[in-house]
């Protein structure tokens, strides 16, 4: 009976332990440079997530910036808290030495668990949020460049993402490609750039 009641009791705290991990986000992790470029799918620490990856949810990406000068995940889930999301509406950070470091990648609990973005807004919000990886870079590119090691981790980033999951390059969109009401990831972005280093589908 003492066994029973101890087995019990073992079986109640495991379940609780498990809703309350289940009812937060995770933290995330982060990248440095290096385990971002140069890796093979097969060991790309992006693509360990915590489920399976959902390859028939995902089918873009969307390129944002923080719009402001410093930041990291953790500053950037508090705002997007006060904004009434229930954490991080990104996928993906990627650092500018300013709170988060230089071409580090902040890999989002939502990718971690492969749920929908909160990144887009307006008429086709719902069907990009759902369907779309959102990649942020810290930083306001209305007012600087970002740093080049940010644009090679970005790259980086997306071409990996591109051959894993089949993105055509038709289909990485800057978030002003998507809402008139903004101009992120800003006029300074290097659109060339990354166009000619985007994998051709």
């Amino acid at each position: 009976m003492v066994w029973g009641a101890f087995a019990s009791a073992i079986a109640l705290v495991t379940v609780g332990l498990a809703l309350l991990r289940d009812s937060k986000p995770r933290a995330g992790f982060l990248l440095t440079n290096v385990e971002v470029l140069g890796r093979t799918p097969q060991n790309d620490p992006v693509f360990q997530t915590c489920r399976a990856l959902d390859r028939q949810r995902w089918n873009s990406i969307v390129i944002h910036h923080s719009g402001s000068a410093a930041g990291d995940a953790e500053s950037l889930t508090r705002e997007h808290l006060a904004a009434g999301l229930k954490g991080l509406g990104y996928h993906f950070v990627i650092g500018n030495g300013n709170g988060l470091g230089n071409g580090v990648t902040h890999v989002g609990y939502r990718w971690i668990d492969q749920l929908p973005g909160a990144h887009v807004s307006g008429p086709r919000q719902e069907e990009y949020n759902e369907r779309s990886i959102a990649i942020c870079l810290v930083g306001n590119g209305d007012k600087r460049p970002f740093t080049d090691q940010q644009v090679a981790q970005l790259v980086s980033l997306i071409q990996r993402l591109q051959a894993e999951l089949n993105i055509p390059a038709r289909n990485v969109y800057l978030h002003r490609d998507l809402s008139r009401t903004t101009s992120s990831p800003g006029r300074y972005f290097p659109t060339a750039q990354l166009q000619d280093q985007l994998l051709q589908k």
